[in-house]
């Protein structure tokens, strides 16, 4: 049985740019590598059910960050612990598809990388429990005015975090709908999403000063211009892209006018 050929015809139709022999060199570009990564992301979020738990988890997560307060170290444990999460479980798919096409049938030592794999995960999920209970138990005792006080002072971690958002709805969004790839079509726009709450995002953080109007009105000229070179150059439709902005702004604007 010759079990070359398919393995060949899936390396080469999957666009990972491996290298077999007789095959020219070929170097994907910095771009191509990053779109097979996401699209890797959002496969994992499609198929699997235990990711998409984990992406509403951290979306939760994030927002009730928002609701407490959280200061600076805790919101970098919170997105650490996150993000174990994730890379654990997507590791653990990968050794799962790479085991089922290894093995047509039952093998002992299989089904015990399967399981260490799935325990690499149980151990990221029961670390980030307990992150987020320290992090949240001391915090949810406080006050509310000083839970309003301590957002407005800060701006940046409003604005990673409300990013962070967004790209989370981008890609489940992108994965909800199957279409497109993560960096070229598909709905929505991530390009115009992220551009719009950019856009957004500096716009409430500016001063209410003369020159506000001006910064804003600047920042929302580059932000069309991404936008509108998505669709200049066929990789989204207008459609994906005004859905892309008001996702991004959308968002943006709701983490600032409720929690600043």
């Amino acid at each position: 049985m010759n079990l070359r050929r398919p393995l060949r015809e899936r390396l080469r139709g999957n666009g990972a740019g491996v290298l077999l022999p007789g095959q020219g060199r070929r170097r994907i570009s910095l771009i191509e590598s990053f779109n097979y990564a996401v699209e890797g992301i959002i496969h994992v979020l499609r198929t699997h059910r235990n990711m998409r738990v984990h992406f509403a988890a951290a979306v939760v997560v994030l927002v009730l960050a928002l609701v407490v307060g959280v200061d600076r170290i805790e919101l970098i444990a919170l997105l650490i612990s996150i993000s174990f999460v994730l890379i654990a479980e997507m590791i653990n798919s990968a050794i799962e598809a790479a085991i089922d096409v290894a093995t047509s049938s039952f093998d002992p030592l299989a089904k015990l990388a399967k399981d260490i794999a799935a325990g690499a995960v149980l151990i990221a999920s029961i670390n980030a429990v307990v992150v987020g209970y320290l992090v949240f138990s001391g915090q949810i005792s406080e006050s509310g005015s000083n839970l309003v006080d301590r957002l407005r002072d800060a701006p940046a971690k409003l604005t990673i975090i409300a990013l962070a958002i967004v790209v989370i709805l981008v890609i489940a969004t992108k994965a909800l709908t199957g279409r497109g790839t993560p960096l070229r079509g598909g709905l929505p726009s991530g390009h115009a999403a992220v551009a719009f709450a950019a856009w957004m995002a500096v716009t409430q953080l500016l001063d209410p000063t003369e020159h506000r109007f001006l910064v804003s009105m600047l920042m929302l000229g580059i932000a069309s211009l991404v936008a509108y070179s998505r669709i200049e150059t066929g990789i989204h439709s207008a459609l994906e892209v005004v859905y892309g902005s008001l996702l991004g702004a959308g968002v943006t604007l709701a983490v600032f006018q409720i929690f600043a």
